[in-house]
């Protein structure tokens, strides 16, 4: 794969637009309780800053992933609409720190998939916080890191500060005990005995089977 067909790593959607938590295929009937944020529009920006405001304070939805999201499209909707963190901060009002409004605005800038991941519940919030901290690969490797080794949320910011801080993906991850590309896989009867076929006519192993037919089919997309 090209550099060029890499996976975008940051928010290809508009900012402050429910696209995640109003997909009925990943939220079911809570998508039509999402709620959007257009930074051109005063009142919705208004919205925005009342949202940001409650989220700080804690005062409602701490547990839940799909607030934490909505306040974290809040606080990218008010950083666009405003035009700073510092104005966005102040904004929100005087409990609001520009700390808050940048680590938040970050996660709501990570791409589709991580953030779907965030919804249903699979990556913590305050996982995502540090995922989004890092640039690049480093947020998927980060993420899926999350999802196949159930890095806690201290290995993930302590691997990401070490990435930050200049060392290389795979090592930064070796270090909390997990290692990029490995996976396991539980597969019904059936297609396992077909992948174990195709392997053994290829004279190849079941990873490679795996990683040429999803080559193929990025080139069919």
């Amino acid at each position: 794969m090209s550099d060029g067909d890499e996976p975008p790593a940051d928010r290809e959607s508009p900012v402050g637009q429910p696209v995640i938590r109003g997909d009925p295929a990943v939220m079911g009937e809570r998508a039509r309780q999402a709620v959007g944020f257009d930074p051109s529009d005063p009142e919705s920006l208004a919205l925005a800053a009342e949202t940001v405001a409650a989220f700080a304070n804690n005062t409602a939805g701490a547990d839940d992933n799909v607030y934490m999201l909505r306040g974290a499209a809040a606080c990218a909707a008010l950083v666009r609409g405003e035009g700073s963190y510092k104005a966005a901060a102040e904004r929100a009002g005087e409990d609001v720190t520009v700390s808050f409004i940048r680590k938040w605005a970050r996660v709501h800038d990570l791409p589709r998939s991580v953030r779907r991941y965030v919804a249903t519940g699979r990556i913590a919030p305050t996982a995502a916080k540090h995922i989004a901290r890092v640039h690049g690969d480093a947020r998927y490797q980060l993420a899926w890191a999350v999802l196949d080794h159930d890095l806690t949320v201290r290995q993930v910011r302590a691997a990401a500060s070490d990435i930050n801080d200049g060392e290389s993906v795979e090592r930064a991850l070796r270090r909390q005990g997990a290692s990029v590309g490995d996976i396991s896989l539980s597969l019904e009867p059936s297609t396992y005995r077909e992948l174990r076929r195709r392997a053994a006519v290829a004279d190849s192993d079941p990873e490679a089977v795996i990683a040429e037919a999803l080559a193929e089919t990025h080139e069919e997309r």
